[in-house]
């Protein structure tokens, strides 16, 4: 049942107000008469008035001087007045009357349907503006208990934002649509991009992401499962790609509704990495083992064949042609025969240090690149000016001149200039004698913004064909024998110059064998 309003009757003489009431009385609402306008003033100051129906011609305060009263009162400003006159009114006075606030016009006689039906409607306008009145002060109640809740709710989350900021993992709150709504420090710090600049932008347009497979699915299984857990590549700010294990877990909110995803990124590069390397260094001790297996089952047959060649070239039934022949026969036999015993000096290590010479080692390595170096068109300058003898292990000191030549080969595709340089040198610091080795090559150089990282593990300059490991490995080789290994690289109008040199004291030896990280395999950087 709707509730009923205030109807206000303004008359000074009874007869009309009956009249009002009587017509007015099928509408059910409230009906209370005054028979001045100041009567009707205190109806107004002690009641909540709907309409007001009043003369136009009364003593004391007449229709338009209450009307223009009611309207200068703030609470009374929207209360609907019909004026009834019983006098002919002129378009000036209609006029006078809205200015003073009237909403209608009824002229006596008055029709009684017109006026219920004016009356009614004002009352309904009433009662609606009423009830929209007490929705808006119920939703405002909400609102304020909302907002209080979410108070409370934005103090829990930002205490629990806080912890997260202490964690060193890369943890992020999205959206389902990728837009980020939290960043905490840990993944300012491992992805370069501070929290001001990605809150609000989508997280995989950032870091450009590569899923393992399509989105679809995998926000598919958040959905259905509530996580999902997998590896995603990405790219830092510096361009750096990295390879993260990822956990995401749907959040709701306190209706169930579905609210964010909870991301939370570990990086796994360097692990990933030092896996492959391991899986590659293990392929290429293998590679060796065979090596010198082979080598050592093809050098017997190898020696009987060369001694069969010896007894031929001198046999009388031979010509002079076929004697040309079997020379040049015999030629490539002892060729293969100091490939052979070179693969075999690789891989066959001494348990104990032993006196070793330098530029015999580089010779043995520039022989086993020979055909490289004619390929690629690299003119070698050999400086030796010492036999470079020191105590040391082949295998180990074999394997950081071949990854240094193996990197200044590399980076001549084109041709170029590879100098070494085997000179008696004293280190400054500590007035040490020793061996220097320079290898200088003219290829693409060394950018600035690599030399900090040339000697770390798993930084390589060559894409996926390098591991990244192989100055890694040459420079712990030399620390161990008390050494210093340096570069420098410089850039000219015509091309660059790179230079590596290698220092090894003569007097200090490594106390045990090397860990024979590879086999003594080259690694390539």
């Amino acid at each position: 049942m709707e509730p009923k309003v205030n109807i206000l009757m303004v008359d000074d003489q009874p007869g009309k107000l009956l009249t009002y009431e009587a017509i007015l009385g099928e509408l059910g609402e409230n009906l209370i008469k005054a028979s001045s306008g100041r009567e009707a003033l205190d109806f107004l100051l002690k009641m909540d008035i709907a309409v007001v129906l009043m003369d136009v011609s009364m003593p004391e305060l007449d229709g338009f001087q209450l009307a223009d009263m009611i309207r200068q009162h703030p609470r009374f400003q929207k209360i609907a007045i019909i004026f009834i006159s019983a006098v002919h009114l002129t378009d000036f006075d209609r006029l006078q009357g809205y200015q003073r606030g009237a909403m209608d016009y009824i002229s006596v006689p008055v029709i009684p349907e017109l006026l219920r039906a004016k009356v009614s409607l004002f009352a309904e306008l009433h009662r609606q503006a009423r009830e929209l009145e007490l929705l808006n002060r119920e939703l405002e109640q909400r609102v304020l208990k909302r907002t209080e809740e979410l108070r409370e709710s934005e103090k829990q989350l930002r205490q629990r934002a806080d912890l997260l900021d202490l964690a060193t993992e890369a943890i992020m709150v999205r959206d389902l649509d990728g837009v980020l709504q939290f960043w905490n420090s840990g993944a300012e710090a491992f992805y370069g991009w501070s929290r001001r600049e990605v809150l609000g932008r989508n997280v995989h347009q950032i870091l450009r992401t590569k899923l393992p497979s399509s989105a679809e699915e995998i926000e598919s299984v958040i959905v259905k499962g509530g996580r999902w857990e997998g590896n995603l590549v990405q790219l830092t700010r510096n361009g750096r790609e990295v390879v993260v294990a990822s956990r995401q877990v749907l959040q709701s909110d306190g209706g169930g509704v579905r609210a964010a995803i909870l991301e939370i990124n570990r990086d796994i590069t360097a692990q990933l990495q030092a896996e492959e390397a391991l899986r590659k260094a293990e392929k290429l001790a293998a590679m060796g083992r065979v090596a010198g297996i082979i080598a050592h089952e093809i050098n017997n047959p190898l020696e009987a064949i060369r001694n069969a060649f010896y007894l031929l070239q001198h046999h009388p039934s031979l010509d002079d042609n076929a004697r040309v022949y079997t020379r040049i026969a015999d030629e490539e036999l002892t060729r293969v025969a100091h490939i052979t015993r070179q693969t075999l000096s690789f891989y066959r290590e001494s348990k104990e240090a032993v006196p070793v010479s330098i530029s015999e080692i580089l010779d043995d390595i520039l022989s086993l690149q020979a055909r490289l170096l004619q390929r690629n068109g690299i003119v070698l300058e050999k400086a030796y000016r010492s036999d470079g003898p020191v105590v040391g292990f082949p295998g180990e000191l074999k394997q950081v001149f071949l990854n240094l030549i193996g990197n200044a080969i590399q980076a001549m595709p084109e041709g170029g200039r590879l100098r070494i340089r085997v000179s008696e040198a004293i280190e400054k610091r500590h007035r040490r004698d020793g061996i220097r080795v320079v290898i200088c090559d003219t290829g693409s150089g060394i950018r600035p913004e690599d030399a900090k990282q040339l000697f770390e593990p798993f930084f390589t300059t060559k894409s996926t064909k390098g591991t990244g490991l192989g100055l890694w490995i040459s420079k712990g080789i030399v620390q161990k024998y008390h050494g210093m290994i340096q570069f420098r690289s410089l850039r000219f109008i015509r091309g660059h110059i790179t230079a590596f040199s290698v220092f090894i004291p003569k007097s200090a030896s490594p106390q045990v064998s090397g860990s024979r990280l590879l086999s003594g395999a080259s690694v390539t950087q």
